[in-house]
């Protein structure tokens, strides 16, 4: 069934560190080689051995409109034929760069960059340049990136300073970076007050995507949002995957907590290499060539990248999320029904078209801890069951499910149907 991909795998691994370019690629935590796709279309991905797919993971959250969506293919086709590169400046990014302020509450000001992570490092650079102070605050179980500040683990249960989570990151590096519990107000006032006059800014997760899915208690971005001020630090929203995919304009939207700094991806490129950083104008006039804080990109605001985000979205309006309500609404639903009709011990965290189902004897996942205490053994064989059915779900218990506006009536059946199968499967 898998023939070609597991060949292909093994002539990656030849040339390329782990045989792939993004770890989770290499399907690792679930037990198994990876599927080596060859295309996809719509709400299907089809790999090299000719098996197809519906496709849950929407390439980690970009193809809101699901693959070779027309409008975002005739987009980067029209660009292309034009050039693809110019490394000097582009009507299309002013063009964007105004969507992108008319859409997201805190933004009057944007800079493009070419991944999520350039626009994470960027953002905390600006913040300690900005405030001229050193250390950030970050969450145990969000991820930002691999930037050299973010790849820190908490110590057990102590908010302590980090420890390097990631050879070659340095401990001088590591010490700049604090950890707080996510969902805990407290921990973090924990850790300003210990760093009185110190902290440049608190980065976070609005909705953490890296654990799986993690909701915020009601009043967690709120009272980070007070703590910043009260402690005179930034607060930076990473919105790189829920901005324009849980709503307009992403969560500080629905959640009503403005951040002095957003960043994005995916969803701005339309599936290309994008990311952006945005804030007030009196916090990006702090970049070079307008302030001192240095940060740069030959590839930045790339036309093909820019025409193919604006392109989708300029298509993001309520009916949109309708759509994708609609569709991920009736899928958790089947989803739970399974859950109780199974009797399988498992929760389903879900805001919007982002979705987990947690394997857990928990009845809530609120933090790291939490996602770490999940059973990844029954997920990895839940998976497989799920993959051999034709459905293709995140290669982890710690990442998300991205649903697409493609999916049919038809689709999401065969998904419900399958799952419920799939947990047959693990008694």
């Amino acid at each position: 069934m898998y023939k070609k991909s597991i060949k292909a795998f093994q002539e990656s691994s030849k040339v390329i560190p782990g045989g792939v370019n993004s770890p989770v690629r290499a399907f690792k935590s679930v037990g198994c080689d990876p599927v080596f796709f060859e295309r996809g279309k719509g709400s299907k991905l089809y790999d090299i051995d000719g098996n197809k797919y519906i496709d849950c993971v929407s390439s980690w959250g970009p193809l809101i409109f699901g693959h070779s969506d027309k409008e975002t293919v005739s987009a980067i086709n029209f660009c292309s034929e034009k050039g693809t590169t110019y490394g000097a400046p582009t009507l299309i990014e002013t063009e964007i760069a105004e969507k992108i302020v008319q859409m997201v509450p805190s933004i009057e000001s944007v800079r493009m960059v070419n991944s999520g992570t350039e626009a994470t490092m960027s953002a905390i650079r600006l913040a300690r340049g900005y405030t001229k102070k050193e250390l950030i605050i970050k969450f145990a179980g969000n991820y930002h990136g691999h930037g050299d500040s973010f790849l820190i683990k908490a110590g057990s249960g102590a908010l302590t300073l980090g420890l390097p989570d990631s050879p070659g990151v340095t401990k001088n590096t590591a010490r700049d970076t604090l950890i707080a519990t996510y969902n805990d107000k407290n921990s973090v006032e924990k850790v300003l007050k210990e760093n009185i006059d110190n902290v440049a800014a608190i980065i976070v997760e609005p909705i953490a995507g890296n654990m799986g899915l993690v909701t915020p208690d009601n009043r967690f971005l709120k009272g980070l949002r007070e703590l910043s001020l009260e402690y005179e630090c930034l607060l930076i929203f990473d919105e790189v995957m829920t901005g324009f995919r849980v709503a307009q304009g992403g969560a500080q939207e629905l959640y009503n907590v403005k951040p002095d700094i957003t960043t994005l991806g995916k969803v701005i490129g339309g599936g290309l290499p994008v990311g952006a950083y945005g804030g007030s104008k009196k916090i990006m006039d702090y970049l070079a060539p307008q302030g001192p804080v240095y940060q740069a990109g030959t590839l930045s605001g790339n036309p093909l990248a820019m025409n193919a985000g604006l392109s989708v979205l300029k298509r993001l309006n309520h009916e949109t999320f309708d759509i994708l309500e609609k569709v991920s609404l009736k899928i958790h639903k089947g989803f739970l029904r399974n859950i109780e009709e199974t009797n399988t011990k498992a929760i389903i965290n879900r805001v919007g078209s982002m979705m987990t189902l947690f394997f857990t004897d928990s009845d809530n996942v609120c933090n790291f801890e939490d996602a770490l205490s999940c059973d990844t053994d029954k997920y990895s064989n839940y998976f497989k069951s799920m993959l051999d059915m034709g459905v293709y779900l995140p290669p982890s218990q710690y990442e998300c499910c991205f649903f697409s506006t493609s999916l049919t009536n038809d689709d999401i059946d065969k998904i419900i149907h399958s799952n419920k199968i799939a947990l047959n499967n693990l008694k």
